[in-house]
């Protein structure tokens, strides 16, 4: 006899969205959050992050988020209103639980948790995000780099770069966002293979998320299309690419190697670097599913639109790209999450309400 109807492992914005979609069809789900609290990682970004989206297209199914609708939130708003929409949820969350691996027999899943007795359901969700797996990409040199290297997960603020010789390394929001703020502090330069692209903030006078919902793109499910994910332009609110223009950071093509604490630029031009910045994202922390044949050789999971193609009965909320351009945040995550929920054996329409309240999946 299973223990519960579904274990969710991962207690952010993805596995919040699972645990509310779950409940509107009739099923009663615990979570597995390895941190202290059911934020995700969002403590965990650097001191000044603030969301690209305005609030009011940056909510979970069922809570709008607080403030002005046209305000973008910063990162300890959006960890105050995870804590409120863990509150509202009516779901049990069981934080401090590191699952370990997860196997399968005969229908059902058997969840192992780090010094705690292990857990079974016949359904199981992959909700816990990519920030323990930052991306390293294979960079001539980098291994034996003599200087700092730090991933943008560690970054919190420039204080510990004042004065260095930066190179961060990325094209995208982050990378864009660290190399302006450590302009100020440090001699920063934006090292990637092409250009950086940018896209206004607020085109024509709306956000551009606004433009995005109003022509369906956000929502548009595509994903599962896509042999790998579209390189997207950086959302600029018109300081970014004025900040680049001025030198601050300056923008260069990709280094061709690193010899000891030397970079080495494609012209040839040698320079001593103090710390590498990685702005290269991250990538699915799924290792726990290893022992089920879950995933790809490259350790992605194997599904469609979310739904596992080796183990009926698992599924995915929160990959990037799961079904839209939004999958992997605020706005999309509980679209994916209603998706997946409808799709899995055991669901049923339930009148059970709380709180937070399912919108609409499309």
């Amino acid at each position: 006899m299973n223990d519960h109807d579904v274990i969710i492992v991962g207690g952010g914005q993805a596995g919040l969205a699972a645990a509310q979609a779950l409940r509107s069809k009739g099923l009663k789900p615990v979570i597995l959050e390895a941190g202290a609290e059911p934020v995700g990682s969002w403590p965990r970004y650097y001191d000044s992050l603030t969301l690209f989206s305005p609030a009011r297209y940056s909510s979970l199914p069922g809570l709008p988020f607080p403030g002005a609708p046209e305000h973008y939130p910063h990162r300890d708003e959006v960890v105050d209103y995870l804590r409120r929409y863990a509150d509202c949820l009516g779901t049990e969350i069981r934080t401090g639980h590191h699952v370990d691996s997860v196997t399968h027999d005969d229908g059902v899943f058997t969840v192992h948790v780090a010094g705690e007795t292990a857990l079974t359901a016949p359904i199981v969700i992959a909700a816990s995000g990519g920030f323990s797996r930052p991306y390293r990409p294979a960079l001539s040199g980098l291994d034996t780099f003599t200087g700092n290297v730090v991933h943008s997960g560690e970054y919190r603020n420039p204080a510990p770069f004042a004065g260095q010789r930066v190179i961060v390394v990325g094209a995208g929001n982050s990378a864009v966002q660290i190399a302006a703020e450590l302009a100020g502090h440090a001699h920063v330069t934006l090292a990637n293979r092409a250009p950086v692209k940018f896209a206004p903030q607020r085109p024509f006078g709306k956000d551009v998320h606004f433009w995005s919902a109003a022509v369906g793109f956000d929502h548009l499910p595509i994903g599962h299309l896509l042999k790998s994910p579209p390189t997207t332009a950086v959302n600029d609110p018109g300081i970014y690419k004025a900040a680049i223009l001025n030198g601050k950071p300056d923008q260069r093509r990709m280094f061709t190697t690193l010899d000891g604490d030397t970079v080495v630029w494609p012209d040839g031009t040698r320079e001593r670097v103090d710390t590498i910045l990685l702005a290269t994202g991250f990538r699915p922390g799924l290792s726990y599913l290893d022992k089920l044949g879950a995933l790809a050789s490259d350790d992605r999971p194997l599904h469609d639109r979310g739904l596992s193609t080796t183990h009926p009965g698992l599924a995915y909320v929160g990959l990037e790209w799961q079904r839209s351009f939004a999958s992997a945040t605020l706005r999309g995550v509980g679209r994916d999450a209603h998706y997946v929920a409808k799709r899995l054996p055991g669901s049923v329409s339930s009148p059970r309400t709380a709180c937070c309240q399912p919108a609409s999946a499309r």
